[in-house]
């Protein structure tokens, strides 16, 4: 979500869910209910202590005296409502229109010998309710289950009738399973509801969860330190140098221009060397001009004063078809030095190696050579890589690129090759990066130094910057404020973050 406010967020979710939980209770699945609650279910005991003994005997199925033994008795009373806040009509039970029965009210491990209904909310209710009705008293044989079907009974919103049911065990010991109330209800639910006695469950619920929205606010307005003002500068910026960090500066950018409006970038990435030039000869008096480059800019050019960004991580790149995936910093250093001339020789296919560098005074290439080789490379003639792709290499072969974009496609395209980019560069072209004596490519691992490819990157300008400048606002953007989230999104370590500052200095 970026940068948008936690709080607004918390805000918008104690407001989305309790309209949600009205419309889901009151406009979906509570448009139409019909629930049913067990009042009452208890067995009859206690037949030797009774004040009228003989009582049990007494209560028998029929009228006609022959009674078996009855024994394990037990009665229930079931409240069946309208919970909903829609009218149940006789057409909207899910039985066959032609069908007078609509709910089964089931007793499992019991059969009925005998059932009332009372408790009617409307007097009216017990003319679908009568001898005619087609309520009636059965039994599932097979499962042992005792059932009472009720007839499709028109209920008002809050209407309800009770039955009292009197039950007698037919398999089982101990606790009798839940009485269930079967059917179906169209564009609705039957459901068991609670007693309403109290303050509702999901008032209750709503309430605590409100309660825990607002003290989660307050904790996130405490414990969140103040954001540092962006004082916004106007104005136009042009930002040359380093390939390699370009698509860092232009996301850094326009996070900037999305808080400063009267901000305006320009952008000339073509290489740390051209980016300093061009800041040499065109940057004096002009503080709309700055550099970035892989790496300190060395002693050619003493008017141009730098500021440390970020620890940067590097990866060597290989061609898919490689293989190799692990090397140490010598074998690197003998691939480029001409030591190995082909992949078998480092567990790889039957390959002849393709060595792709940058053009000297590339920011990367002083970076790898620093870095992994310890020093420089031989000199080689240039050679392109875009005329080296439409050959057969049958012998170790090298090329040159410009860019950090030219440096991904050659070694995507070009067979046996391998080259070197920024990190996160490598991961957005999807290419096979290598682990280094053993530790791949990571920013904590960079921090300790357990990974050896890595750089500083520098921004340079010619002279100190004004303090209300579009360059001074931007760099403090960048190495204290919002753009440091940048930098560590493309797997930079801003200098200010680290353990030794230091490390960042150019002489490190």
């Amino acid at each position: 979500m970026g940068d948008f406010p936690l709080e607004i967020v918390l805000a918008l979710i104690g407001i989305a869910v309790p309209i949600g939980a009205f419309l889901w209770e009151f406009v979906f699945a509570g448009r139409r209910r019909l629930g049913y609650r067990v009042q009452m279910d208890t067995p009859v005991t206690g037949e030797i202590e009774s004040v009228f003994p003989g009582v049990l005997p007494q209560l028998r199925p029929s009228a006609d005296g022959a009674s078996p033994d009855l024994k394990d008795i037990s009665v229930v009373l079931v409240r069946i409502e309208n919970s909903g806040v829609t009218t149940i009509d006789s057409h909207d039970y899910k039985a066959p229109e032609a069908a007078r029965i609509g709910l089964h009210l089931r007793f499992p491990q019991r059969r009925v010998i005998g059932m009332a209904v009372n408790e009617l909310s409307d007097p009216a209710l017990a003319d679908n309710l009568d001898a005619d009705s087609g309520i009636a008293v059965r039994e599932d044989t097979d499962g042992h289950i005792g059932v009472i079907d009720l007839p499709k009974v028109p209920l008002g919103p809050g209407d309800h009738y009770k039955i009292l049911a009197i039950l007698q065990r037919s398999e089982g010991v101990g606790e009798y399973p839940q009485p269930v109330l079967r059917g179906g209800i169209k564009a609705g639910r039957i459901t068991e509801t609670r007693s309403r006695t109290g303050i509702p469950l999901m008032m209750v619920a709503l309430t605590i969860f409100l309660v825990l929205v607002i003290v989660v606010q307050l904790v996130v307005a405490a414990l969140e330190p103040s954001p540092t003002p962006l004082e916004c500068a106007s104005g136009k910026l042009t930002v040359t140098g380093s390939s390699a960090f370009g698509p860092v500066v232009r996301e850094a950018a326009e996070q900037y221009r999305k808080r400063c409006t009267g901000a305006e970038f320009a952008f000339g990435f073509e290489g740390t060397e051209r980016g300093l030039d061009r800041l040499a000869e065109e940057g004096a008096g002009n503080s709309g001009l700055l550099a970035i480059t892989d790496g300190a800019k060395g002693s050619g050019y003493p008017s141009l004063v730098h500021r440390p960004l970020a620890l940067s991580l590097f990866a060597m790149i290989v061609h898919p078809g490689v293989g190799v995936r692990d090397l140490t910093v010598a074998q690197i250093r003998d691939l480029y030095r001409g030591g190995i001339g082909n992949w078998r020789e480092v567990g790889g296919p039957d390959l002849p190696v393709v060595l792709v560098n940058r053009t000297p005074g590339s920011g990367s290439r002083n970076t790898f050579e620093r870095r992994l080789l310890d020093g420089t490379q031989p000199d080689r003639a240039h050679v392109s890589c875009t005329a080296l792709k439409g050959t057969v290499t049958t012998a170790p072969a090298h090329c040159e690129v410009q860019v950090t974009a030219d440096m991904r496609k050659a070694v995507a395209e070009i067979p046996g090759a391998i080259g070197y980019t920024e990190f996160s560069e490598a991961v957005d072209a999807g290419l096979p990066t290598l682990v280094i004596e053993g530790v791949g490519a990571g920013r904590d691992a960079a921090v300790r130094r357990a990974y050896p490819f890595w750089g500083v990157e520098y921004a340079y300008s010619n002279g100190e910057l004004p303090g209300d400048s579009l360059a001074a606002s931007f760099l403090h953007f960048l190495t204290d404020q919002t753009g440091k989230e940048v930098l560590r999104a493309h797997g930079n370590a801003p200098c200010a973050d680290l353990p030794d500052p230091g490390r960042c200095l150019p002489d490190q």
